[in-house]
């Protein structure tokens, strides 16, 4: 294989770019390297996998090595990639103890991001958690269960000491969640629907900062309706015990544990490079241009590990979420056959679930960021219903929309309710792909039926309030 596509990484960018690479050039080699034993799963899924509303773990993947197998993909797990060498243009990789060097025509990172856990002293002690792939949320969910319970995940890639190690014991009473963004907000929901006692530890003051103060209050009343004990503006200083986690101090004291799950945010993998000459971002994510090219003649980067251009402020931005790795490593496979394809811009849209409450959000909203990116912004938050006001079943919906104060465009939007407010964040996010002014945003024709929404969509109505105040 003398020029074969490389890439290292088998989860959503890299094996979308292997899968999209073979559909168009079957006559060239195309090779995937997975440090790992999993492939191609729903990392967002994990959550309601220990809920137990997904009953298997096999029920997250994707694609399996069998499926790349018939798409042409030269898929070899348990390989890791240790350095690259641009000048040669090959790739040292290990396996079972082996050292080779692979030779690639084009080359791409799809290393994606690990879990963070410091600077908080005590996160290696047993029971304590990350939630960043299928071996933790299996291990998780072992402990949550039952000891008699054998429906454990019996898979042959699954990490079995670790999974009896937690299997064998009383199942915890009481949990902690350190942060309270996307996973925090989602495994508390898991960890109440068990039953468990659930704290919940936030520095910031408020749940889910990037969805702005009106979702983030919405959601912290919702959480603690349904028994979360916040505790927010409050920072934690170490995890207690000798071997197993027993408390967590804090703030203004210490609350006893069974288990801690940490949820502070993760990184980009990015040391494969630092060799390389390969630049990185401010974000510490490799620098990418419109086509996930690097600053490296031949080498990609796409996912989690990657920064791309953001939609509103037409820099460069590290937004890790599953389309925007799946698209871009699409798009790479595309161009690298012959056919250049850009990877897209990105907004940071995203949604997450807080029990029944949705939320939703796109686009710049803080307005320190806006100001940084050349903006003057102006917001306004609206409260609307979902349906007619007559017809069962609606919800209040709020709605925040940010705009540039000079020239109306808008710049970000948020929402929350329990009535499908979470897809409404499409209709604000089609809107900032396409520079729409919130004057434009408010004459959108959108459709209007009794069970499905009033006849002035809350996103309408938050347009029209925001219009007026920059009138």
């Amino acid at each position: 294989m003398p020029d074969p596509f490389v890439v290292v990484g088998g989860d959503a960018a890299g094996l979308s770019a292997a899968s999209k690479f073979a559909r168009e050039r079957p006559e060239r080699d195309v090779l995937v390297f997975e440090k790992g034993a999993w492939i191609s799963y729903a990392h967002c899924g994990t959550p309601y996998y220990v809920k137990g509303e997904v009953e298997r773990l096999t029920d997250l993947l994707s694609l399996s090595p069998e499926d790349a197998q018939e798409r042409g993909i030269d898929l070899r797990r348990r390989h890791e990639v240790t350095a690259v060498d641009p000048d040669a243009k090959a790739v040292t990789v290990e396996h079972d103890g082996e050292t080779t060097r692979q030779p690639y025509g084009d080359l791409l990172v799809a290393t994606g991001a690990h879990a963070v856990t410091g600077p908080i002293p005590g996160s290696d002690l047993d029971g304590v958690f990350t939630l960043h792939g299928l071996d933790s949320a299996a291990a998780i969910r072992a402990y949550l269960a039952d000891p008699d319970d054998d429906d454990i995940a019996d898979v042959e890639e699954v990490d079995r000491p670790l999974i009896e190690r937690y299997a064998d014991r009383m199942p915890p009473e009481r949990v902690a969640i350190v942060g309270g963004g996307y996973v925090g907000v989602e495994m508390a929901e898991a960890f109440r629907a068990r039953g468990l006692e659930t704290h919940l530890f936030q520095r910031p003051e408020q749940v889910l900062p990037p969805f702005g103060e009106a979702v983030g209050e919405r959601a912290a009343d919702h959480l603690r309706d349904r028994g979360v004990h916040l505790h927010l503006d409050t920072s934690v200083e170490r995890l207690v015990g000798d071997d197993h986690v027993t408390a967590v101090a804090h703030e203004g004291g210490t609350t006893g544990v069974d288990a801690v799950l940490v949820g502070i945010g993760i990184r980009p993998n990015t040391d494969l490079l630092s060799e390389t000459g390969v630049e990185l971002g401010d974000s510490g994510a490799v620098a990418t241009d419109d086509y996930g090219r690097t600053t490296v003649e031949g080498i990609y980067a796409a996912g989690d590990c990657a920064e791309m251009r953001h939609a509103v402020t037409g820099e460069s931005a590290w937004v890790p979420l599953g389309l925007t790795a799946n698209r871009a490593g699409r798009a790479i496979g595309q161009t690298v056959a012959g056919d250049p394809e850009p990877v897209g811009d990105i907004a940071g849209t995203a949604v997450v679930k807080a029990f029944d409450l949705e939320c939703g959000r796109t686009g710049v909203l803080d307005h320190k960021e806006a100001r940084e990116a050349g903006f003057e912004p102006v917001s306004e938050t609206i409260t609307a219903g979902s349906r007619s006001g007559y017809y069962p079943g609606g919800d209040e919906t709020t709605v925040t929309l940010t705009a540039d104060a000079e020239t109306g465009r808008l710049l970000g939007g948020a929402i929350a309710g329990r009535d499908r407010a979470a897809i409404r964040i499409d209709t604000l996010a089609t809107a900032l792909e396409s520079d729409l002014t919130v004057a434009e945003l408010e004459r959108l024709d959108l459709a209007y039926a009794p069970p499905f929404s009033p006849v002035w969509d809350p996103v309408l109505v938050a347009a029209k309030v925001l219009r007026g105040s920059l009138d």
